[in-house]
């Protein structure tokens, strides 16, 4: 049936139901939700810092893996503690950062678990082949440690735009899954987090995203720190008033040669140096150089784990019996059954060197036919310094 070009009641009404579906797609445009907290310069800052810290991780990342990685330019995006669980319906991996020097924030890195589990495999020697098993303890230590490595070069670079130390704690790592709850307490409090999303390829293994949770306070403290350093002037200040106090006459002092002839005149030893160029003082202070020890040495977390990457660096152990100096001659003539006297005495300790450097002193004892040193004496520390000079 003809309508004479009116619309009908139902079509009016679907007109009405798209203008409004438009309406908030319109509002939801991740641009104009970022747009509310952080202003298009701030939001543009922080990509820059983004990208230049973690372009130089992808270096590092590429060498732990022996694959190629690319970690491209970041989009900012926000989201919403309470829309958490829609953002990640499956559990992820979470690395938290907390920044300890030329910062006060904490951030989490998250990644997907398949993701984790293909840099977990390459970092114990595999292929990037997965079970789609969960996570254990190994494989979560191997991502720890990537991710270790990573920040640690995010932070150097950092402290080269930023113009300042910049250092983090080791980075914890855990699995969270926010509709079980499982874990979730790791995640920022805040009602709205900044999102850094950074798209990371790994060879032909990964083409995936790792993205940057952080409260809104916090990246703004980076933006700041990067767009309004702090200035010299405070430095500056003592030169300048140096330069315009009034200066006071100088009093001319007498020559080298004057003072020299002055003493002997007056029947004095001079107190000149003996050396050209040097500086002498009759009133000099002179007072013992101090030398800090390795005694009882605290180590920080992050350099006793660096220290445990050498405990599987091989030693060569050597056991030695005796010595004894002879002439050429005695050497020459050697033949089967000569005997050759040593400067030990039968029963008395030998010695134990690790690398040639002598360390420890023991006994000889016989285990199933081989022989056994058991470590009777450990070289002090005194001495075992001396041995390395």
């Amino acid at each position: 049936m003809m309508n004479d070009g009116m619309l009908s009641q139902d079509e009016i009404d679907a007109l009405l139901k798209g203008s409004d579906d438009d309406t908030s797609e319109t509002t939801n445009d991740p641009a104009e939700e970022v747009g509310s907290y952080l202003s298009e310069i701030e939001t543009d800052t922080l990509g820059e810092i983004g990208n230049i810290s973690f372009g130089s991780s992808a270096t590092t990342l590429s060498t732990l893996l022996n694959q190629k990685v690319e970690i491209t330019t970041p989009t900012i995006s926000t989201v919403k503690h309470s829309a958490l669980e829609d953002e990640f319906p499956k559990p992820h991996v979470g690395v938290e950062v907390q920044y300890t020097d030329g910062f006060e924030g904490v951030n989490l890195f998250v990644l997907k678990s398949n993701d984790a589990a293909i840099i977990a495999d390459l970092m114990l020697g595999g292929e990037g082949k997965t079970n789609n098993e969960e996570l254990n303890d190994i494989h979560l230590s191997a991502v720890q440690e990537a991710m270790n490595q990573m920040m640690g070069t995010s932070a150097t670079s950092m402290s080269t735009i930023f113009n300042k130390r910049v250092d983090i704690s080791p980075p914890s790592i855990m699995v969270f899954d926010v509709k079980e709850d499982k874990n979730s307490q790791y995640l920022p409090d805040d009602d709205v987090l900044i999102k850094v999303s950074f798209q990371l390829k790994i060879g032909e293994l990964i083409d995936s995203e790792i993205m940057q949770l952080l409260p809104v306070n916090f990246a703004k403290e980076l933006v700041d720190g990067l767009l309004n350093p702090p200035s010299n002037e405070t430095k500056q200040e003592p030169a300048q008033q140096q330069a315009e106090k009034p200066t006071e006459p100088v009093q001319q002092q007498p020559s080298r040669q004057q003072q020299t002839s002055s003493a002997v005149n007056n029947g004095q030893a001079s107190s000149q140096p003996k050396h050209l160029g040097e500086m002498g003082s009759q009133n000099a202070e002179v007072q013992s150089a101090a030398f800090s020890t390795f005694d009882n040495v605290d180590l920080p977390q992050n350099e006793k784990r660096n220290l445990n990457m050498l405990m599987d660096i091989p030693l060569q152990v050597t056991v030695e019996l005796g010595r004894t100096t002879h002439t050429v001659k005695d050497i020459l003539e050697l033949s089967s059954g000569s005997i050759i006297e040593l400067d030990k005495l039968a029963g008395e300790p030998v010695d134990i060197h690790v690398n040639n450097k002598l360390i420890a002193q023991g006994e000889v004892v016989v285990i199933d036919e081989n022989f056994g040193v058991r470590v009777t004496d450990i070289v002090s520390q005194s001495d075992r310094l001396k041995k390395l000079k």
